[in-house]
């Protein structure tokens, strides 16, 4: 027969495991409001420490526990191309409405400056005859030429700049499976 109420104990810790325990030694926490007053008195002191300016290089010092800033030492070795390829669609599609919008802008600016009426005039007066009259520099660089212009050039650097990062992402997990990828090293703030 076999000694069931060594079956049930519980299991110790890992690092119980090579010594035994006395009768007396247990196990009790002290009790919450203990607990939460203790807590309470770390807190107003780090408070102390946080408030007079003279001591926030000693008060980060204190709750680090006067050890340096951790580092970390990552390799970059892949990146996912599928999500860079959204993002740079993104991030193009944003570009060409900001491009647009600048665009026409700039030429709503020009046109209620009279610069049109301007280069008109001036270009009446320089070559004269009928022929000049009928002149109108709008007819070629005008507001929804330029604008449908720009578009069809957003359009393009959509396609483009989305490819080109897509391209790019596979080409550096190419180089990094190579030669590594790059190395970042991260470090806590002092």
């Amino acid at each position: 027969m076999t000694d069931r109420s060594a079956e049930r104990a519980p299991a110790r810790p890992a690092r119980d495991a090579g010594r035994e325990r006395s009768s007396d030694e247990t196990a009790v926490r002290p009790p919450l409001k203990e607990r939460v007053q203790a807590k309470l008195g770390s807190a107003a002191d780090e408070h102390k420490a946080n408030s007079a300016p003279e001591s926030t290089k000693a008060a980060k010092k204190a709750a680090r526990g006067g050890r340096p800033p951790r580092r970390a030492r990552l390799r970059l070795t892949r990146i996912d191309p599928w999500s860079v390829m959204k993002t740079s669609f993104l991030l193009s599609i944003a570009f060409g409405i900001v491009t647009i919008v600048s665009v026409l802008m700039v030429w709503s600016v020009l046109d209620a400056a009279g610069v049109w009426d301007s280069i008109n005039t001036s270009v009446r007066d320089i070559l004269g005859g009928d022929t000049a009259q009928d002149f109108d520099v709008e007819n070629y660089v005008g507001t929804s030429r330029v604008v449908g212009f720009t578009m069809l050039i957003a359009v393009v650097d959509v396609v483009l700049l989305t490819a080109i990062a897509t391209l790019g992402a596979f080409l550096y997990n190419m180089a990094a499976a190579l030669l590594g990828g790059i190395e970042v090293t991260l470090a806590e703030d002092n």
